[in-house]
């Protein structure tokens, strides 16, 4: 029948007639429950086209942005012009938020095992039998620290809920991150005295040296170092210089004024050798050499150019070429991160290079090292929890012997990031049928790798749906605290309330009391606790929000993505320099390393990061800056080595270390050094998902579990690997792009890179 203008609106408003006549017309009956007149919401009655402000959620720096609302749905995301720290830009993981909260595979209510552990078969059943069903297995733990509670790294006010739930429980806390950051926040806290991550003034600084932090695409806060960075190359004054030292060819590679190739591993020889020249010319402030060089007690000259240039693969003239441009050319800046601090000796790669900034007086001043004051709220961690890989081999050793009887996970996918060498996989499903970890949850609500082995799934709501706050860390140099609000109804509302999801924090709650603990939290939810943090920055009477009452100040804080104050930067004392490492710590790759020709470098990629966007389609088809491939694993390697293998791009590649070996495919790279091949985290997903599932490979998997012999950090760039060719191609997907003029020398390295225009 035809179905006109005027009678669709007329049944809008009628009866149950309305829904038999939807039906014969094709239209979907559960689309006529969302869109029916006592479900819609109130913009949609009204036809306001709103925007609300809130944060994003899907990468480890949350971003504000502001959501277009329109129909009750969430149609576009941008960046919050108000918030520090991406004043107004956003990522594209911002944009697939959309997707995340739309996505046909989320789940859609509590889910309990009814198969084999992994099998995939599953059974809905309601909130009030899953939280009582947890609760008896925590209630049943043979001891309390049995049970464990793995997140991601938490801070603010969730971070106070999961270590007050931990702490009543008399469980353990095992926070997991894939690229663990130990040892830069190690580092600042030896050189710098500080326990939260200080700003980098890239905008305002003349010359930046960058030692492997891939600030640009995917290291630590990339969208405000981005905007930094066109004020540092577009501002109204010179245009500054940025030199990256890397082993690989990255995305700020690429943008650099020098891209200097450094052997995987002697980034802190170099650095040494920078400031052995600087002090040894006087081109540096003298009482901080004094301090570094503990009264000329220790001797820099093994430090000299010509001493480490064969280690450390760069030629002399050059470094002392770096070392003067860098104490010439203030406010200069040297940063470091990413591979570098992913080597056996990350922690001494990184405690030389960010002493280089005492030398120039770059610490706690504008261009330079700007320290972060403690949090404007009391009761939340002044850093999140976190856990070394040392300390995860343990828990995984743990869980095979029986130590472990709950296992919880919120945030993380441990089965996928760990290296298979770990045995966290093994553990979980224990030996001829009988489980080593009795009880696994899940508070998921997409179906990744390590959800998949759960007994229990609680899914919990999308971060639009959902309130949560975030200090930032890095923050931008003074207090600030974002606020996240719900923009849209839970989409499975319409479910019931014993269905459908939930918020993380108010579930912990129930199971405390289902147990018959207080956790000791204002009100009667999460939302409750937030407004009680909101009420401490209303006390103070200072900051970008202010009202004459609580109510109007909530309401503004909401309005603006939430609180900073400018004035309220770091006060306290400069930190003291210290003396530098006084024995160098060489990289180690392993016993069995002589016999593997490449340095294996995983990098994450700008639209998967580490593995945790492979579910979302628009990031999927997002193109790599450098190679523009999608959709696939790929193997970077020299175009020389491509040449002498006879391996052409899209050839499958077999890619095998002393643990295990991936397939993927080959992309001759004109950026590749010859002894160095780099592959992108993120794909080859046992779960996940129709997006994610059995796409590509997995590099992480075959990584050696070598750590830092100071901090147990994961050495994740330590491990050599063999290439072997075979008789498999595929076509690669991928925009076509024009690679740049090189210059190598004898031995293939690349040595001069002629960038386009930044």
């Amino acid at each position: 029948m035809a179905l006109t203008r005027r009678t669709f609106l007329s049944l809008l408003g009628g009866s149950a007639a309305g829904a038999v006549l939807f039906q014969a017309c094709g239209v979907p009956e559960d689309e006529l429950l969302v869109q029916a007149p006592l479900e819609m919401p109130e913009d949609l009655v009204a036809g306001f086209d709103n925007h609300y402000a809130t944060l994003c959620r899907e990468c480890p720096t949350s971003e504000g942005v502001t959501v277009r609302v329109m129909a009750g749905r969430a149609k576009k995301i941008e960046g919050n012009v108000d918030y520090p720290i991406n004043r107004g830009k956003h990522s594209a993981r911002c944009e697939a938020a959309l997707q995340a909260l739309y996505h046909p595979d989320r789940i859609s209510a509590p889910l309990v095992r009814s198969g084999a552990r992994g099998a995939g078969e599953w059974n809905e059943i309601t909130w009030d039998d899953a939280i009582g069903r947890l609760a008896g297995q925590m209630t049943g733990a043979p001891e309390p620290s049995s049970v464990v509670m793995v997140t991601e790294p938490l801070g603010s006010h969730v971070g106070m809920v999961v270590n007050r739930f931990v702490t009543a429980i008399g469980g353990r806390h095992v926070p997991y991150e894939t690229l663990e950051q130990t040892n830069l926040r190690t580092a600042i806290r030896n050189v710098y005295g500080q326990d939260v991550l200080p700003d980098f003034d890239i905008g305002n600084s003349r010359y930046v040296l960058s030692f492997g932090a891939d600030f640009l695409n995917t290291w630590l806060s990339p969208v405000r170092y981005g905007t930094g960075y066109g004020e540092f190359r577009q501002g109204d004054r010179e245009r500054g210089t940025l030199v990256h030292v890397d082993s690989r060819f990255s995305m700020t590679g690429a943008n650099a004024d020098e891209w200097v190739f450094v052997k995987p591993g002697w980034e802190g020889h170099l650095a040494l050798s920078i400031a052995q020249v600087i002090i040894s010319e006087g081109l540096g402030d003298a009482d901080a050499a004094e301090a570094l060089t503990d009264g000329g007690a220790i001797d820099l000259v093994g430090y000299a150019p010509e001493a480490v240039s064969g280690l450390v693969g760069v030629d002399a003239e050059r470094i002392r070429h770096i070392a003067r441009e860098f104490a010439g050319q203030r406010p200069s800046l040297a940063i470091g991160g990413g591979s570098a601090a992913a080597h056996t000796n990350g922690l001494f790669n990184l405690t030389a290079i960010y002493a280089l900034n005492f030398l120039v007086g770059s610490v706690g001043r504008e261009g330079g090292v700007v320290l972060n004051p403690a949090p404007a709220l009391d009761d939340v961690p002044v850093t999140p929890t976190t856990a070394t890989f040392g300390e995860w081999a343990q828990l995984a050793s743990g869980m095979s012997s029986g130590q472990v009887s709950v296992l919880m996970v919120r945030g993380a996918d441990p089965v996928y990031g760990l290296p298979d060498a770990v045995g966290i996989k093994s553990a979980l499903l224990g030996n001829e049928g009988e489980a080593n970890v009795p009880y696994i949850v899940s508070f998921s609500s997409i179906m990744d790798d390590t959800t998949a082995m759960a007994d229990l799934v609680l899914p919990e709501h999308h971060s639009l749906e959902d309130w949560g706050d975030d200090v930032p860390n890095p923050g931008p140099g003074y207090q600030t605290v974002g606020f996240q609000q719900p923009v849209v109804r839970p989409f499975f509302d319409s479910r019931g309330a014993q269905l459908g999801t939930r918020n993380f924090p108010d579930v912990l709650r129930s199971i405390a009391g289902e147990l018959g603990l207080d956790l000791k939290l204002a009100g009667q939810s999460f939302k409750d606790v937030l407004e009680n943090g909101a009420m401490q920055l209303f006390d103070t009477r200072r900051g970008s929000v202010r009202a004459g009452d609580f109510r109007s100040f909530w309401n503004g804080v909401l309005q603006r993505g939430g609180w900073w104050d400018t004035s309220a930067g770091f006060d306290g004392p400069g930190p003291a320099v210290k003396a530098l490492p006084a024995n160098p710590i060489a990289p180690n790759f392993g016993s069995a390393s002589g016999s593997y020709r490449f340095s294996l470098l995983p990098f994450a990629s700008a639209s998967l990061t580490d593995g945790r966007g492979a579910y979302l389609p628009w990031l999927q088809a997002t193109p790599d800056p450098i190679s523009t491939a999608t959709w696939r694993t790929w193997v970077e390697l020299s175009m020389k080595v491509a040449e002498e293998m006879d391996i052409k791009e899209g050839d499958v590649v077999r890619v095998t270390s002393s643990t295990g070996s991936i397939e993927a495919l080959a992309y001759p790279h004109p950026g590749m050094p010859p002894d160095v091949v780099s592959i992108p985290i993120g794909q080859g997903h046992a779960a996940g998902g129709r997006y994610a599932e059995k796409r590509g490979a997995n590099v992480l998997s075959i990584l050696l579990p070598l750590t830092d012999g100071e901090t147990g950090a994961l050495a994740w760039a330590s491990t050599r690997v063999n290439i072997e060719k075979t008789d498999e191609w595929e076509r690669l997907p991928k925009f076509e792009n024009v690679a740049p003029d090189l210059a190598e020398d004898d031995d293939g390295h690349i040595i001069q890179i002629t960038p386009t225009d930044n």
